[in-house]
C-alpha cells in the first residue's frame, strides 16, 4: 500500500484562476511500470526525490491527442485551433516540502508551437506522431524528430474495457496536478487543474518502444499496469514560475 503521509489528490489541489493555456486531452493512455528507485533518482536533478508506491518508483508512458489549444481567453469553438499528438516519458517526484508533482524524461509533441515551453525547460521535441481508432483499439505510433527512426520510437495498440472505479494505486499513477522542470539552474513549477480522469482497463495489443532506453532506464522489475481514458474536457495550465532557491 502506499504511504498515507503522502496521498495523491483524486481532484486537482489547486484552482487556477489565470490559466496561459486552456486544452482538451483526449484519448490517452497510461503505461506504467515499475523500476528501483535508485535507477530513477539517478536521472533527476538534486532538488527532487523519487516517489514511491509499493516500495517502487513508477515510470510512465502516456500518448495522447492535445486538442483546441489556446490562450485563456478564446473560446473552445473557435475556428483553427491547433490538435495535435503528443507522447511523454514521466516519472513522480517530491520537493523537499513534500509537495508532489510530474519529472519528464522526454516529450515528443507534433505541433512546433509546443517548443516555447523549452524556455522553462520542459523537454519538447518534435516528432512524427500518429493517433488513430479503428473498431475497438486505440494506436498510437510516433517516432523521434521529424524523420522515422528505430532508434527512439515506440507503437502501442490498447482496446479499452470497461470503467473503473479508481484504487488508490489507480489514483497515484495518473492523478498529478503540478510539473516541475529545470532551467537556469531553478526549479520551474506548472499548475494543472481538470477535472478527475474517467479511467478504464486496457488490454495492450501490441507495445514497443525505445523511449525508456533512450532516457537511461534499465529493464523494469515487472510488467505495465495499463489504463485509458477518453480524456479530460477543461484542462488549465497555469503560467510556469521558478522555486525559491
Amino acid at each position: 500500500m502506499g504511504d498515507p503521509a503522502v496521498v495523491v489528490a483524486y481532484g486537482a489541489e489547486q484552482r487556477v484562476r489565470v490559466p496561459a493555456v486552456r486544452a482538451r486531452w483526449l484519448r490517452q493512455t497510461f503505461v506504467h511500470w515499475p523500476f528501483r528507485p535508485e535507477a530513477v533518482q539517478a536521472l533527476l536533478p538534486r532538488e527532487l526525490v523519487v516517489d514511491e508506491y509499493d516500495g517502487a518508483t513508477w515510470v510512465g508512458f502516456t500518448p495522447f491527442v492535445m486538442a483546441d489549444v489556446r490562450p485563456p481567453v478564446v473560446p473552445a469553438s473557435a475556428p483553427g485551433l491547433p490538435t495535435f499528438a503528443v507522447s511523454n516519458l514521466r516519472t513522480y517526484v517530491r520537493r523537499g516540502d513534500g509537495r508532489d508533482g510530474i519529472w519528464f524524461l522526454s516529450i515528443e509533441v507534433a505541433c512546433p508551437l509546443m517548443l516555447a515551453a523549452r524556455a522553462v525547460g520542459a523537454p519538447y521535441t518534435l516528432g512524427t506522431l500518429r493517433v488513430s481508432t479503428d473498431g475497438g483499439t486505440v494506436s498510437y505510433a510516433g517516432s523521434r524528430g521529424l524523420r522515422r527512426t528505430r532508434r527512439v520510437a515506440y507503437r502501442l495498440n490498447v482496446r479499452p474495457g470497461d470503467p473503473v472505479q479508481p484504487t488508490e494505486r489507480d489514483v497515484w499513477l495518473t492523478s498529478r496536478w503540478r510539473a516541475y522542470t529545470r532551467r537556469l539552474g531553478r526549479i520551474w513549477e506548472t499548475p494543472v487543474e481538470h477535472e478527475p480522469w474517467p479511467l478504464a482497463g486496457a488490454a495492450v495489443e501490441v507495445l514497443e518502444e525505445t523511449l525508456t532506453a533512450a532516457a537511461g532506464l534499465p529493464a523494469p522489475l515487472g510488467a505495465p499496469v495499463v489504463h485509458y481514458s477518453p480524456g479530460v474536457e477543461h484542462v488549465r495550465l497555469g503560467p510556469s514560475r521558478p522555486l525559491p532557491t
